[in-house]
């Protein structure tokens, strides 16, 4: 019998690792916070768990694979035509299945660097090239850059909106114009999974952008304001034959039954979800206003976190929060990315960074 087992694909090897946002340690007598992964800290919305639990009862069934009722509700919500939808596990899932959709092996994709980390992950397993084009000072997308790394070899852009780690957002006008200077066959996606805490004074329209260009594809989750992280349901909004595509490459049943329901019941929650997003954009507000009267220069945050630039002592803040009873995610090298969690660990994070010695 062989030893050796099959060889996979040599685009696999070169696949880097996520890293997930690391849970805080366990404290006797100390109250401990997760502030690494951009979670929603407020409970499920009202009629959330009720139909979640109502849709467990059904747990021995498939789940609806044209998940009907998501559609239905998204596309009364969106004002678009279901057929414009395409839902997977995560809006992550849904790049997956753009982009096994839309690249041979060898087409390039570009996007800003750094952001979200999976982007990578997705373009080489889909056997594709990445051409990751550095972000400014400001941590914003350089859209001129971008614009100029496109060749014949290009079939997808990203643009990360607000941009994730590093915060900022890019404005209506300025993607209108980088949309303008895409050739028509590269599909231009907006991953919006933070767009319910933009408050720019120039929010993007992505919907509207995506209407009127046939290579625009928005991408949404409701993992991060909706608070559903742990279910897995995001979505994307292109051309009817774009997200035909997508769908065609789709997990078969992969949205489960009680993700879709819980995703329409938070729907259905819309009045109170506003007033838990403006309620964690004023504390991001507070320790913005915070950090920088404790003299911490960084990018404008228009996301559930901030990014702090610390580059080589990036380390020694997150040993600071894991001892204070947080837990923060490091880039390693470059800085760290703190989520807006509770009134209380926020006041701890701003402790441990009035601890931290600048300079």
């Amino acid at each position: 019998m062989s030893s050796t087992p099959p060889r996979p694909r040599d685009t696999i090897a070169a696949i880097p690792a996520y890293v997930a946002g690391k849970p805080p340690t366990p404290r006797p007598g100390q109250q401990v916070y997760k502030l690494s992964s951009n979670e929603n800290p407020h409970d499920p919305l009202p009629g959330v768990v009720e139909a979640a639990m109502k849709a467990v009862g059904q747990m021995n069934r498939y789940p609806d694979m044209g998940n009907s009722a998501l559609y239905a509700a998204l596309a009364e919500r969106l004002g678009v035509p279901q057929e414009r939808l395409a839902a997977g596990t995560g809006s992550v899932a849904v790049l997956y299945h753009l982009l096994q959709a839309f690249c041979d092996p060898g087409d390039e994709v570009v996007y800003a660097w750094r952001s979200f980390e999976a982007y990578p992950i997705a373009v080489s397993a889909a056997g594709a090239m990445s051409v990751q084009v550095p972000v400014d000072a400001d941590g914003r997308h350089d859209l001129d850059a971008m614009a100029a790394a496109v060749t014949d070899r290009t079939k997808v852009v990203i643009v990360c909106t607000p941009n994730n780690p590093t915060g900022p957002s890019v404005t209506d006008a300025e993607l209108r114009a980088f949309v303008e200077r895409v050739p028509d066959h590269v599909l231009v996606v907006v991953d919006e999974a933070y767009r319910e805490f933009v408050r720019e004074e120039d929010p993007v329209d992505a919907l509207a952008l995506a209407g009127d260009h046939a290579n625009v594809t928005v991408m949404r989750t409701f993992a991060k304001a909706y608070g559903l992280a742990g279910f897995r349901v995001g979505y994307a909004i292109a051309h009817e034959d774009v997200a035909a595509a997508v769908r065609a490459c789709a997990l078969p049943f992969g949205v489960s039954s009680v993700a879709q329901a819980a995703a329409v019941a938070s729907l259905d929650a819309e009045e109170e979800l506003l007033e838990r997003v403006d309620a964690i954009v004023a504390e991001r507000d507070r320790v913005v206003a915070g950090l920088r009267d404790r003299g911490w220069v960084f990018p404008e945050p228009q996301g559930n976190f901030v990014w702090l630039p610390l580059g080589e002592r990036t380390e020694e803040l997150v040993a600071l929060a894991e001892e204070a009873g947080i837990t923060v995610r490091p880039f390693v090298g470059e800085g760290v990315r703190v989520s807006i969690g509770e009134p209380d660990a926020n006041d701890i994070f701003l402790a441990v960074a009035e601890s931290f010695q600048l300079g």
